[in-house]
C-alpha cells in the first residue's frame, strides 16, 4: 500500500488565544476549543482546506502536509 501526501491544519499551542473564529469558519467542525485556553483540532476529521488558518488573527494555524 502506498503511502499518501494529506493537509492538515496544525495550532501553535504555546500562542493561541482561543478567540475561537477558527471554529466559526471550519466546515466540518474538526476544531473546538480545549479548556477555554487553546484550539485543538481533530486529525481524522480536518482536510487542510485552510480556511482556518486564514481566518486566525494570531496566525497560529498553519497547514502541512503530512503522510497518510
Amino acid at each position: 500500500m502506498a503511502l499518501r501526501r494529506k493537509r492538515r491544519a496544525v495550532v501553535d499551542e504555546s500562542a493561541c488565544v482561543a478567540c475561537g473564529c477558527c471554529v466559526k469558519v471550519c466546515p466540518l467542525s474538526a476544531i473546538r476549543i480545549r479548556r477555554g485556553i487553546r484550539a485543538e483540532i481533530d486529525g481524522e476529521r480536518c482536510v487542510g482546506c485552510g480556511k482556518c488558518a486564514k481566518e486566525c488573527p494570531a496566525s497560529v494555524i498553519e497547514i502541512q502536509e503530512v503522510l497518510a
